[in-house]
């Protein structure tokens, strides 16, 4: 396996609208290793997902891990995801919580993310999978998804006022927050970050 290079914010593969995989392109040894590889590179830079086209890749493939603080998600690979908002207009549950990406390093922003979505796709081998996701794990899915469609955090922020580098957010929001809530809801640690 190998470590990739992470393409950052800037570079025009993270604005471009990622294209579908077929099954036989799928069961390719090559997309297999792009897959591991995919799973390698999110490991060492402690991200909790990883678009393909974080990768320098355009293609609708991200994959997904967290044990973390703020929630823990299963290893996970979503090929073709097609994401549906549960809960919409007034009655939607929107959270507000801090994200990172591994695109945009050293910088942290609040994003207003839905609060809960079904999510269908293929796993890695092939396999339909059809699940709903919650609270932190349909962020991840969401930020991720994002990037699949050409997007990245910012363009979801309201405002740019919570935009912040990693050092200024532990020294000036964490400890405002954490007098708020018994636990901090924001990031303690970099590799909590949705990538």
């Amino acid at each position: 396996m190998s470590i990739l290079k992470v393409s950052r914010l800037g570079h025009p593969v993270l604005r471009e609208k990622s294209r579908p995989l077929t099954p036989a392109q799928l069961a390719k040894p090559a997309t297999q290793t792009l897959i591991d590889n995919m799973i390698e590179t999110m490991f060492e830079y402690h991200g909790v997902g990883l678009a393909a086209p974080q990768v320098h890749e355009s293609l609708l493939l991200t994959v997904i891990e967290s044990q973390g603080e703020r929630g823990r998600i299963p290893l996970m690979v979503l090929v073709n995801p097609v994401v549906t908002v549960l809960e919409e207009g007034p009655k939607a549950e929107m959270e507000v919580d801090w994200e990172g990406c591994l695109s945009i390093p050293e910088l942290r922003g609040r994003v207003p993310r839905h609060r809960k979505l079904q999510v269908k796709a293929l796993d890695r081998h092939g396999t339909k999978l059809k699940f709903v996701a919650e609270g932190f794990f349909a962020r991840v899915i969401q930020h991720e998804y994002d990037h699949l469609m050409g997007h990245v955090y910012l363009d979801r922020m309201p405002d740019l006022q919570t935009l912040t580098h990693l050092d200024e957010l532990r020294r000036y929001w964490l400890p405002e927050e954490s007098e708020e809530t018994e636990e901090p809801v924001a990031l303690k640690k970099s590799k909590d970050a949705a990538s």
